[in-house]
């Protein structure tokens, strides 16, 4: 008798909690399937993948970093940039003046700063005219096709033979003069900077614009331009993205051995380029009227290459580190 009750409780209490996990939702229904991860969307995914990359992560820091400096340095600095002390000519690193002084007394960290500054803007215009420009020849030639195919490519080809460098330092030589002679430059470096990604655009472009959505919208009656710019140009923004960041570099680099023979940032402004060029004729007396640029250059460089590489790994799902992040 006390078995059968005690089988009847236990019974009992196993219907009770079933009634209880029914009631509270937590019973799960024969053929339901519960997710066990949470799906990604891509850029959460494409974020995932860059911050995996180590390397890529201290580049932006560096980069925060640079553009800081450059921003709000002038700002805290004693000295600026113009300002001459004349108790100090060719001074080393100091208290008052932690990278030293020039030949005509002024302090070497308040030039680097706005020759930082004066660099950067122009590295981050030239590197945004330039993608622009190649992604609209690149996707209207190849979309069109034809005789706009060619003519574009021609131009292309044409601005490939001429020696850029020297057509850049004539202009710039013989142009306006004086603090607002940098926006031809930028200009100059823009025209001749986009040549080979519309190439490349071109080429993505040809493989994009038969597929099915392309055709979709063309089937519409959306216009070729709205086309490009809503569903092909998108679709290929991953290159786009890579070539700005890398361009950043290749400008500023163009900019400082310009800047190096003398066909740069023109004074009073200065730049990059122009203070190694000032600092080589020095640099195995007084090393660090030269040191200083130069130093901040090549961390400025290779942090964009980092950052370039890691967006690149990110953006496509075939790379080793872009699959590892995955």
């Amino acid at each position: 008798m006390s078995d059968q009750l005690g089988n009847k409780i236990l019974m009992d209490s196993e219907v009770e909690s079933a009634i209880e996990e029914v009631g509270s939702g937590d019973a799960q229904r024969p053929g339901d399937v519960r997710p066990t991860t949470k799906r990604l969307t891509r850029r959460r995914l494409i974020l995932r993948r860059f911050l995996r990359n180590k390397l890529a992560v201290a580049g932006v820091g560096v980069w925060i970093f640079l553009i800081l400096l450059a921003l709000v340095g002038p700002m805290v600095s004693p000295w600026a940039f113009n300002d001459v002390d004349r108790r100090a000519y060719l001074k080393p690193p100091s208290q008052q003046h932690w990278f030293g002084t020039t030949q005509s007394g002024r302090d070497v960290l308040a030039l680097t700063m706005q020759g930082l500054r004066k660099s950067l803007l122009i590295g981050l215009l030239v590197a945004l005219i330039s993608t622009t420009i190649a992604a609209l020849v690149g996707s209207f030639a190849a979309y069109f096709g034809g005789w706009t195919e060619r003519v574009a490519l021609w131009v292309v080809d044409l601005l490939l033979v001429i020696p850029s460098f020297f057509l850049i330092a004539i202009l710039v030589t013989g142009g306006p003069q004086g603090s607002s002679s940098w926006l031809l430059l930028v200009l100059l470096l823009a025209a001749f900077g986009w040549v080979l990604s519309a190439r490349v655009v071109r080429s993505l472009t040809l493989s994009v614009k038969e597929r099915e959505y392309v055709l979709a919208a063309r089937f519409m009656g959306l216009a070729a331009p709205k086309v490009i710019i809503r569903h092909i140009l998108p679709n290929i923004s991953s290159l786009l993205i890579i070539d700005a960041t890398l361009g950043i570099g290749g400008a500023v680099l163009a900019e400082t051995t310009l800047a190096f023979f003398g066909f740069g940032v023109q004074p009073p402004d200065t730049s990059l380029g122009t203070l190694i060029a000032e600092g080589q004729r020095l640099a195995t007396t007084f090393p660090w009227i030269f040191l200083a640029p130069a130093t901040v250059l090549v961390i400025m460089v290779l942090s964009v290459n980092a950052i370039g590489d890691g967006l690149r790994d990110a953006l496509d799902p075939n790379s080793q580190s872009g699959g590892k992040a995955a």
